[in-house]
């Protein structure tokens, strides 16, 4: 077997993985998977062997000898690996169950246990009720999402059991993992309405036989646990909307299907949210203590940190509640219960029940998806992780595949998007625009997928003792204070690893295929000189460490494509990191708290001048426009930024007004832009940016600070502009509430210093989608008017340092959406017209909570 030869077995055992990924095997098929997958891993680690060997000498010398053995081995384990299949498949399993058979009396339980576990759904089962009882005179369908163990059933079943007498006929059906919407369609017909149908009548009379039963009835049907798309489209095409008030109600975990199938207002989602503290506080007592429901007060402080760890999830709540109320209560048994928890959701576990409930969600994943999934449990629990950092390791690991049309980003973050609609991670914030900008997942799901991880051999988590390393260690998450990879134990596995200590973290040279290095917040002073060692890294970030400079041998590292140095005190890269063809993201800056004068927060770096010869970056901030370089030189910089065609989003900072015309032909060449932040050289030079005669036409997000002689009339025309942020501009004439109010899908406005006049109007129809609205040292500021119909969407509103402003804007009681209005550093008369009860001014505030 040669090279080329294992390329193409690594493709064959990739199809095979694929293929088996949503299986629910026995052990013994398990084991066999397993070995399978440790041999790709083996293949992929031969094959990043031999390309360091194209790269260097010395690699190549090294390797002569050893890849022929290599893949001779892989070969032989492949061949041993066959034989064990062949020779043991034709016995019989040792499993008992299948999957769905143990998953089922877990979710269905609410079927047969009445009302007894509804605590705290009461206000969406009122909800429902009413919506399924209301007369509409036409057919109506609600999807009730959430993630596993929500208690969306049990909430269905209580609204189905009171609302189900006044239909002419009803019907409950479990779809569960059914991949077969005729056995759906034939539960409906025969089982439940009892319909009489020729044995081999095909889809098509069967579905006439359906909606001729239904045919000016009125009906409720509840069809529990979809999973699959086809299985709803099969029965909604033959249900007869008569105008009878009929109903449909469909729970799911799968909310991108819930999604998908919402085309028209008759077709509703209703998102189950977590139980409230107080809710989740009273059903863990009643399961726990069931003999008086009450907490005894040396149980009271682990209760409460076994409750976080629930987090609000009925299911985690009963089943461990349940799992307590068998052992004694003492603090000793509870706090071991609390330690243990990811060993008791094994299959052998206390808690396996549970387990199989939650990971269903994850064995429904698409091949693609798994590994993304997984990515999460290199981290901390309970610890967010941002996004667009989550979207750019997935990438650097090689999980995100190219889409015509598409940058990896983009494909990146429909990954995400369908983690998230399949209630798999979870949004901890969200941005204006209603995109998350930091992810995790829920306490409970991060301890199931732990053992998932270390089972397929994704990563080894070291929080004490690294007893779990092996030779076969692929990524490596460490969570203690301090780690030093032992020498006498060589890793040449490993290609992702991740630093979450606080204390030292030394990494070695023993990680020769290391492809992703994160040590971000290690306290770090020096740049680690084995890091231009690994040949093959991608992804580097050296994020909030105090490293000043780093080395031209960073060249080397021909494969990076991100170089993340926020928060460092570095202040200029060196030309040798032009060699880095493949760079699609390089931030530099930091924010310098300790700046007397806010202007000069952001802090950048000085590029090489040939920047340009990076012509794949997609992200490049913060670039000073001025420095130590001469003049002309810096200049040529500038005019050298109109290559970077691909760039998504781009900084500026210390921009001179003769760079100002350069600047703008370089942006125009710019078509892909999103984002861009440009901040002029200093309080008294203006921003000169009204070159820019063809703006990038999918710029989102704009950020102008210093001073303008004019408003830049383009920025009129950016139909995409979501968030524009104006600081120090100081317009005069302009007044840009004029200029900005019918942009269509604005979303966020910030005006900073930037206005001298008195007075603004926000006219009838105008600012159609502003959600944000963020007026800050307007010194002159007098009056604020608002009339009928201006800012339908309005939802926050701030008002800083405006010194003049007499009183609360004219009309903002007409803001219907308003829900928070901050003040800050206001004149006392300002703000005693709003107090409560006394300020005169304050039922204008009405609609505020």
């Amino acid at each position: 077997m040669k090279v080329q030869d294992i390329g193409r077995e690594l493709k064959s055992i990739e199809a095979l993985l694929q293929a088996d990924s949503k299986k629910d095997p026995d052990h013994q098929y398990a084991v066999w998977i397993q070995q399978v997958r440790d041999q790709a891993n083996a293949i992929e680690d031969v094959l990043d062997r031999v390309m360091l060997a194209e790269g260097s000498v010395w690699w190549g010398m090294k390797m002569r000898y050893s890849t022929e053995e290599l893949i001779q081995e892989i070969d032989t384990s492949l061949q041993n690996i066959q034989r064990t299949r062949e020779r043991y498949h034709s016995m019989p399993s040792t499993s008992t169950h299948t999957g769905y058979s143990t998953y089922f009396p877990v979710r269905a339980a609410p079927l047969f246990t009445g009302d007894v576990d509804t605590v705290g759904i009461e206000e969406p089962r009122n909800q429902l009720v009413s919506w399924a009882l209301e007369p509409k005179q036409r057919l109506e369908v609600m999807f009730v999402v959430g993630m596993a163990g929500l208690g969306k059933t049990t909430l269905v079943n209580s609204v189905y059991e009171r609302v189900k007498q006044h239909f002419d006929c009803h019907v409950w059906i479990t779809a569960s993992k059914s991949k077969n919407k005729l056995d759906v369609l034939c539960t409906l017909l025969v089982e439940e309405f009892g319909c009489s149908i020729t044995q081999r009548a095909d889809k098509v009379a069967q579905a006439r036989t359906l909606q001729k039963f239904l045919h000016n009835k009125r009906y409720v049907i509840v069809v529990d646990d979809l999973w699959e798309k086809n299985v709803w489209e099969s029965i909604k095409l033959v249900l007869p909307d008569d105008g009878n008030n009929s109903r449909i109600i469909i729970t799911t975990r799968r909310g991108d299907i819930a999604n998908s199938c919402k085309d028209d207002d008759s077709i509703l989602i209703h998102k189950l949210q977590p139980l409230s503290w107080e809710n989740a506080k009273q059903l863990f007592h009643t399961k726990a203590f069931s003999k008086n429901g009450g907490c005894p007060s040396g149980l009271e402080e682990i209760s409460k940190s076994i409750l976080h760890k629930c987090d609000g999830l009925p299911l985690g709540i009963i089943e461990i509640g349940k799992l307590l109320s068998r052992k004694a209560q003492t603090a000793y048994e509870w706090k071991k219960l609390h330690n243990s928890l990811e060993s008791e959701l094994r299959s052998s576990g206390g808690l396996s029940n549970m387990m199989r409930v939650l990971s269903a969600s994850y064995k429904d994943l698409p091949y693609h998806l798994k590994y993304c999934f997984l990515y999460l449990s290199m981290f901390p629990e309970n610890k967010p992780v941002k996004r667009r950092r989550l979207i750019r390791l997935w990438i650097a690991e090689g999980f995100v595949t190219e889409e015509r049309g598409k940058t990896l980003e983009e494909v990146g973050e429909e990954y995400l998007n369908e983690l998230i609609d399949r209630n798999l991670m979870k949004a901890n914030e969200m941005d204006f625009d209603g995109r998350p900008k930091s992810m995790g997942v829920h306490s409970l799901m991060h301890k199931m997928i732990l053992p998932i991880s270390h089972e397929e051999n994704f990563c080894s988590v070291c929080t004490g003792a690294e007893g779990n390393l092996t030779k076969k260690t692929r990524r490596l998450s460490i969570q203690k204070e301090g780690f030093d990879v032992p020498q006498d134990a060589p890793l040449p596995c490993v290609r992702t690893f991740f630093s979450f200590s606080t204390g030292m973290v030394n990494i070695g040279s023993n990680f020769e295929l290391l492809m992703v290095l994160d040590m971000e917040g290690t306290p770090l002073v020096n740049f680690p000189s084995t890091i231009t060692d690994l040949l093959l890294l991608r992804y580097l970030s050296l994020r909030n460490t105090d490293i000043r400079s780093i080395p031209r041998s960073l060249s080397k590292l021909r494969h990076l494509k991100t170089l993340d140095l926020k928060q460092t005190l570095v202040t200029k890269i060196p030309k040798a990191v032009l060699k880095l063809e493949k760079l699609r993201h390089l931030l530099v800056y930091r924010y310098n708290m300790r700046s007397v004068l806010p202007f000069d927060i952001v802090q950048g770096f000085k590029a090489p001048k040939r920047i340009s010869a990076l012509k794949n970056l997609q992200k490049l901030s913060f670039v000073k426009a001025s420095g130590q370089h001469r003049m002309s030189r810096q200049h040529r910089m500038i005019q050298g930024l109109e290559n970077l065609t691909q760039l998504r989003k781009l900084g500026i900072v210390e921009l001179a007004k003769e760079d100002g015309t350069s600047l703008c032909h370089a942006i125009m060449k710019m078509r892909n832009l999103h984002s861009l932040n440009v901040t002029s050289l200093n309080m008294e030079v203006p921003l000169e940016l009204d070159a820019m005669t063809n703006p990038p036409p999918l710029l989102q997000r704009l950020y102008l600070k210093g001073p303008l002689e004019r408003f830049p009339r383009w920025v009129s025309s950016l139909h995409d502009l979501v968030r524009i942020r104006l600081k120090w501009s100081s317009l005069t004439e302009d007044n840009p509430i004029a200029s900005l109010e019918d942009l269509p899908n604005l979303m966020e406005l910030q005006l900073l210093d930037a206005y001298t006049g008195d007075r603004f109007d926000f006219n009838k129809g105008k600012f159609q989608k502003l959600k944000i609205l963020d007026l800050e040292r307007l010194e002159r500021l007098k009056f604020i008017i608002m009339e009928d119909g201006t800012l339908p969407c309005l939802q926050k509103l701030i008002i800083r340092h405006c010194k003049e402003l007499k009183q609360v804007p004219i009309g903002i009681d007409n803001l219907n959406h308003l829900n928070e209005l901050f003040l800050s550093d206001m004149p006392e008369k300002f703000v005693a017209q709003l107090r409560k009860k006394v300020g005169e001014l304050r039922h204008l505030l009405h609609r505020i909570s």
